[in-house]
């Protein structure tokens, strides 16, 4: 479930990614165009695209710090906790052997 979401929000990053790169060629092919209202609406579009910019770097930054809090707690936990993981490992071990071994 977890990768799943995490799949979904990397997606989602890789579109948002490829919308500011298609709106950056846009506005390259705008430069060319004449006008008051051309230079008005590239001026908005390339204020909203750099407020864009500055959000997904946002994101990407959050999703870096979590990322690294939770392998930081995870590590600290399995270091202060290790005998009942040991031990959850072993049960689990016993309980497939006897699986594996009765095949009825």
């Amino acid at each position: 479930m977890n990768s799943n979401v995490q799949t979904a929000k990397q997606q989602l990053l890789d579109d948002f990614g490829k919308v500011v790169s298609d709106t950056e060629e846009l506005l390259k092919a705008m430069k060319g165009a004449p006008g008051e209202r051309a230079a008005e609406m590239r001026a908005a579009v390339e204020a909203r695209l750099e407020a864009t910019k500055e959000r997904l770097r946002g994101i990407q930054g959050a999703a870096i710090e979590k990322t690294t809090a939770a392998a930081k707690a995870t590590d600290e936990y399995v270091h202060e906790n290790p005998w009942p993981l040991i031990g959850a490992a072993v049960a689990v071990g016993f309980i497939l052997g006897l699986v594996v071994r009765n095949p009825d």
